[in-house]
């Protein structure tokens, strides 16, 4: 994957959490779990591409 798309991922990743949080707290007392968990995957796609790109080489050190 290329690197130089990590920060946007991470970028995405943080807006869409915020935004989960707040959903969150505007309906607090009656919470549901379906909604959260539909709103939380595009957050945790999004963390998990940014984990996809950072690739470091360790390879070389061994050498």
């Amino acid at each position: 994957m290329n690197p130089k798309f990590r920060y946007l991922y991470i970028a995405i990743g943080g807006v869409l959490l915020i935004l989960l949080i707040v959903q969150v707290i505007v309906t607090y007392p009656e919470v549901n779990a379906q909604n959260v968990l539909l709103n939380a995957l595009p957050a945790l796609l999004f963390f998990y591409l940014a984990y996809k790109t950072y690739h470091e080489k360790k390879d070389s050190e061994l050498m």
